[in-house]
């Protein structure tokens, strides 16, 4: 469901500077595909809105995973991504942060990981 509004907007990287504006071109894509003659979910945008806020318990577990992926993805990769694209560990911590109130445990994990990358030159310590 949270993807749907990257078919118009692109996936936008979750460190970019532009990440702050990417919900407006997607929340107009998912408008769109709402109105489209072949969508069979009439309350579609609502759903899509529901993901995004991460209202229940539910949502924001889903916002967890979804931000768990890219970050399991540049653990096992050695932080390329990261490394890539000068990623800093503030920025890690930033994007990951709402995770330590509702999901603490994974949250440590998540903070352990992270020294761990610092600690092998994957994220710069800034």
């Amino acid at each position: 469901m949270h993807d749907l509004g990257e078919i118009d907007a692109g996936d936008t990287f979750l460190y970019a500077a532009e990440r702050a504006q990417a919900d407006q071109a997607e929340r107009a894509c998912v408008a769109r595909l709402q109105e489209h003659s072949g969508n069979g979910v009439g309350d579609l945008l609502d759903y899509w809105e529901e993901q995004e806020t991460g209202g229940s318990r539910e949502t924001k577990l889903v916002k967890v995973v979804d931000r768990l992926l890219p970050f399991l993805l540049n653990v096992s990769s050695e932080g390329r991504a990261w490394r890539e694209n000068g990623v800093k560990k503030s920025q890690v911590l930033r994007a990951h942060a709402f995770i330590e109130t509702e999901f603490p445990v994974i949250y440590q994990w998540i903070h352990a990981e992270i020294e761990y990358a610092v600690n092998q030159g994957w994220l710069e310590d800034q």
